[in-house]
């Protein structure tokens, strides 16, 4: 026994140091780090999310999203609340969260020391079968002295995690509210052409009737013929687009099965008088935008990565190994043991290696993560001038199609109708004037569509989640260290 304890008295002080400090329960929780991505959801979008990790979580999901979906007409914030909580994809994201928070866990976990127990000389029958035993414990100094460093990078890539999965659910949500937009808006076209269509179809039978007594010739039958043929392929495209539209607004809130019976409105809802105050979008992107964050834990990761490099240039490994060796000896025919304590230490020495080429390297992804955040930065602001200008320029034109050419459009038609019936204009003249009424009127429903996209557009532009995606450059953060280490 007391051979036993001699490796361990030996080397409990390392392991006592190594254990000196406790795991932080922020790491080891089972929704690890998802409040902080609710909460800055909440706070951006008004909608919120959930994190299903059993399946009695799925099946409360699955009820309310029945319940909410199934057989209704849905709005879009209905169908931004669905996609965050339904969407797989998304809840496949907020799992690297739970995988960097482990990570992290991980790395403030001490490593274990390393027990190794030999026998030498078996079979040795004149000392009772064997001739020595010895026993070890390797513990790992580097790995000690450098664990509060690869606990800070751990911290670093557990909070980039985090606002990647704020940014995801931004995404989702604009996503989901484009394609809720445009599949009422495709269905609203597919209301204005069935209308257009119903008079191009008056219109041919009339051509039809009076080719019939000679009072049309054959080219004016056929002007008339083939712009209802046009028509009706125009009707079935704006229909395939409608059902396309909405399969993509079905496949981003995860719907599947009898989900898939809920229905969209058949036109988007009217054009606001007043555009929303967007003063200082700049400012409010710089504050506000979830990549610009994520660039920013990019650069600490980077300089995290960089200062565990730096202490790790030269020495890469770094063992103590302690322990005794307890060897059985026969003199004058009496068996004696002679116990031994050893005491070795492990490095590699840097010949070769003098980790110049791991220091450039850290270097260099650090410069490169800070210029990602400085291109980021101005990407950013143009892209928040941008989508300001495109939002009051679009309400613009839908206005002036709602305001100017509908009325318009509108008069002359009621002014041919009166000469109709004063039998000043032909009947044609009128199906034609129809025609250009409901031209115009689609033309401000597309303006209309492209408005509330711009509205959208802003929106990520000032919050996230938009065309921009947040750099990868943090995944080789962890990559960098490990390079410190080999």
């Amino acid at each position: 026994m007391r051979l036993a304890m001699l490796p361990l008295t030996i080397s409990l002080p390392l392991v006592l140091a190594a254990c000196a400090s406790a795991v932080p329960d922020l790491y080891t929780a089972p929704n690890a780090g998802f409040a902080a991505v609710s909460d800055q959801t909440s706070a951006a979008i008004g909608k919120r999310t959930a994190f299903a990790q059993t399946q009695a979580e799925n099946e409360a999901i699955q009820r309310e999203v029945r319940a909410l979906v199934q057989g209704k007409t849905i709005s879009a914030d209905t169908a931004v609340q669905v996609a965050l909580l339904n969407n797989k994809g998304l809840q496949a994201s907020y799992s690297e969260i739970g995988l960097s928070a482990a990570t992290a866990w991980q790395e403030a976990t001490p490593v274990n020391p390393v027990v190794s127990i030999g026998v030498l000389g078996i079979g040795a029958a004149e000392l009772g079968a064997y001739r020595a035993i010895e026993g070890m414990i390797a513990s790992n100094l580097l790995a000690a002295q450098t664990r509060q460093q690869r606990m800070k990078l751990a911290d670093v890539n557990f909070r980039s995690a985090q606002a990647r999965a704020v940014d995801d659910t931004l995404a989702l949500a604009n996503q989901t509210r484009a394609a809720w937009i445009n599949a009422v808006a495709a269905f609203e076209t597919v209301s204005y052409l069935q209308r257009a269509k119903v008079t191009s179809d008056a219109g041919a039978e009339l051509a039809q009737r009076l080719g019939e007594t000679g009072a049309l010739n054959k080219a004016g039958q056929a002007r008339e013929f083939a712009f209802n043929a046009e028509l009706a392929g125009q009707l079935a495209q704006a229909r395939l687009t409608a059902s396309r539209a909405k399969e993509e607004l079905t496949r981003l809130m995860g719907l599947w099965g009898d989900d898939v019976s809920y229905f969209v409105p058949d036109a988007l809802p009217a054009l606001p008088h007043n555009v929303r105050s967007a003063a200082g979008v700049e400012a409010r992107a710089l504050n506000n935008r979830v990549d610009l964050r994520v660039a920013k834990l990019d650069l600490e990761a980077q300089a995290a990565a960089f200062g565990l490099t730096d202490r790790t240039r030269l020495v890469t490994d770094l063992e103590l190994i302690a322990g005794v060796e307890a060897e059985r000896e026969i003199e004058d025919g009496r068996r004696s043991t002679e116990v031994s304590p050893q005491l070795e230490l492990e490095f590699a020495i840097p010949i070769f290696d003098t980790g110049k080429a791991r220091m450039r390297k850290a270097e260099l992804s650090y410069l490169q993560a800070a210029n990602v955040l400085a291109q980021k930065a101005v990407n950013i602001r143009s892209e928040a001038r941008a989508a300001e200008a495109g939002y009051r320029a679009t309400h613009r034109i839908a206005q002036h199609y709602r305001d100017i050419l509908v009325p318009l459009r509108a008069a002359v038609e009621e002014e041919g109708l009166l000469s109709y019936n004063g039998m000043i204009t032909s009947t044609f003249e009128l199906i034609s004037a129809a025609r250009d009424r409901l031209g115009a009127e689609l033309k401000a429903a597309n303006a209309k569509r492209d408005f509330f996209l711009a509205e959208a557009d802003l929106t990520a532009a000032i919050y996230g989640g938009g065309s921009g995606a947040s750099s990868p450059s943090a995944n080789a953060a962890l990559a960098t260290a490990g390079d410190a280490e080999h």
